[in-house]
């Protein structure tokens, strides 16, 4: 994985962390009376409003229509982004985020999670935390994991690694999303 695929997955990380903080300070600015429109002078003299302006939201890829049924994980290979669904919510998708994955990827198919450590060491020798294992094959553990340093991993090719980095507070959720036996969808 080159040096352009990290520092894309670390962009859309932030962005996808100052959306949601710019949508939660507008429902709170809401809560709080509502946005007021400034007024601003033209140069006849007359008062103008202006519009409050939407904050840029990052395009997070929508669920695919392939990713099965139910409460479930869902992780793209080919992306590398994971939804957390919950199909008797509204909306269903309850958090997606890019994703760092190992050096070996999971066969596309439906899993489950089978072990959960709060806190170990990786593979690659860093401090991980909120790590949710759902496969193994060919000797290789696949799991979603975060470092404790908040660092991105970078992968070595030679080791085969099947660990699937996000940033902490995305780490978090899905720990808090998916116990033991809860669906993990991998697609292509």
């Amino acid at each position: 994985m080159g040096p352009g695929v990290v520092v894309t997955g670390l962009t859309l990380g932030a962005l996808a962390v100052v959306s949601l903080l710019a949508f939660q300070a507008n429902g709170a600015q809401n809560r709080a009376g509502g946005a007021k429109p400034t007024a601003t002078t033209t140069a006849t003299g007359t008062a103008t409003a202006a519009a409050p302006t939407p904050a840029a939201t990052p395009t997070v890829p929508a669920l695919p229509a392939t990713s099965g049924t139910g409460l479930r994980v869902v992780y793209s290979v080919g992306s590398h982004y994971v939804w957390l669904v919950d199909p008797k919510k509204n909306p269903q998708v309850s958090a997606a985020f890019p994703v760092t994955p190992g050096s070996v990827e999971p066969a596309p198919g439906s899993y489950a999670v089978y072990s959960r450590t709060q806190a170990t060491t990786g593979t690659d020798g860093k401090q991980i935390e909120h790590v949710v294992r759902f496969a193994q094959q060919n000797g290789v553990v696949f799991g979603f994991s975060a470092t404790v340093d908040g660092a991105t991993p970078t992968t070595d090719p030679s080791a085969k690694t099947g660990g699937i980095r996000s940033g902490r507070a995305e780490g978090q959720l899905l720990w808090d999303f998916a116990p033991k036996d809860t669906k993990v969808v991998v697609i292509a």
